[in-house]
């Protein structure tokens, strides 16, 4: 009997190959769903190219920022100035380097705390509920009913437009949307047989909610966070291009758009807009190609 199970096993290796594959993890179901998306791919190595380049700019830029020559403003791009230079003469490769830093800088810590009130609120409006659920959704509504890009430009007026400053206001002005999605998902998972039983035998409210439920809930929080930098880069730039958002002569990409929205500039020296437009496309395209991908990758009713 013994021999008979061997070579029915091993008839079915011969019919099955995949028999004598590792069984699937969900670590490498994620990666297979990811991998994929060529649209993420592609956007991951653009965002890993531009992060690695701001991180080593001290050790990649040619010049220094605010180094000044004004006998070559408004070069074209050459080989001594890879993407021409500005009105002051500075060198533009140098500047989107330093550039990138701030910008990226501004998105991702201003996502974290964004993340950080809008997971507590969320968490605490979804496991509770009732009153307190009623009191925190209705201070959502509020935050998300006062029109946000007018809320920004109001207390940036207010208050002086720094980096730590900027970081602030986007942290405090883009947490509803994370709040209300955290909210949909405790909802649905406090009623599950695990937050139950835990409940049943007298695990405390704050270990259930961040050891129990937000592990579960953390896909779409993730995938909402990679969208959300991808808009606060674009809202950082649409400050700055206003005059509002990091001041010159620290470099941003959306600053150097303001500094570049002179008419005869832009036909004159039309590279000088360009690039940090570009930079800012590129940035954005990518972390909502890689949201999208998080998106399918996590999702597990998408067809592997």
């Amino acid at each position: 009997m013994a021999q008979s199970n061997i070579e029915i096993s091993q008839e079915e290796l011969q019919l099955n190959p995949n028999l004598k594959e590792k069984p699937d993890t969900l670590t490498r179901i994620f990666f297979r769903k990811f991998f994929k998306n060529k649209l993420a791919v592609t956007g991951s190595v653009i965002l890993f190219i531009i992060i690695i380049s701001a991180v080593f700019a001290p050790l990649i830029a040619p010049y220094s920022f605010e180094q000044q020559n004004l006998i070559d403003k408004l070069k074209p791009p050459s080989s001594e100035y890879w993407l021409g230079t500005d009105r002051y003469g500075r060198d533009i490769f140098t500047r989107l380097l330093y550039g990138g830093q701030i910008s990226l800088l501004v998105g991702f810590a201003s996502v974290v705390g964004a993340l950080i009130i809008g997971v507590s609120v969320g968490a605490l409006a979804g496991y509770y509920g009732g009153i307190i659920d009623a009191m925190l959704m209705r201070f959502v509504d509020i935050v998300i009913s006062i029109p946000s890009f007018f809320l920004l430009i109001t207390v940036v007026t207010i208050f002086k437009p720094s980096v730590g400053n900027l970081i602030l206001i986007f942290a405090l002005t883009t947490w509803t949307n994370t709040a209300r999605l955290v909210r949909g998902e405790f909802l649905t998972l406090r009623s599950r047989e695990f937050v139950l039983a835990s409940k049943t035998i007298g695990t405390k409210a704050y270990k259930i909610i961040f050891s129990h439920i937000l592990p579960n809930a953390m896909g779409p929080i993730i995938v909402s966070a990679t969208l959300l930098i991808g808009n606060v880069i674009l809202a950082e730039a649409a400050l700055s291009y206003f005059g509002l958002g990091i001041q010159p002569p620290t470099p941003s990409w959306g600053n150097m758009l303001y500094d570049a929205q002179n008419y005869t500039v832009m036909l004159s020296a039309p590279w000088y807009p360009f690039f940090p437009g570009l930079l800012i496309l590129l940035t954005v395209l990518s972390f909502n190609f890689i949201g999208d991908g998080l998106r399918d990758a996590l999702d597990p009713k998408s067809i592997d």
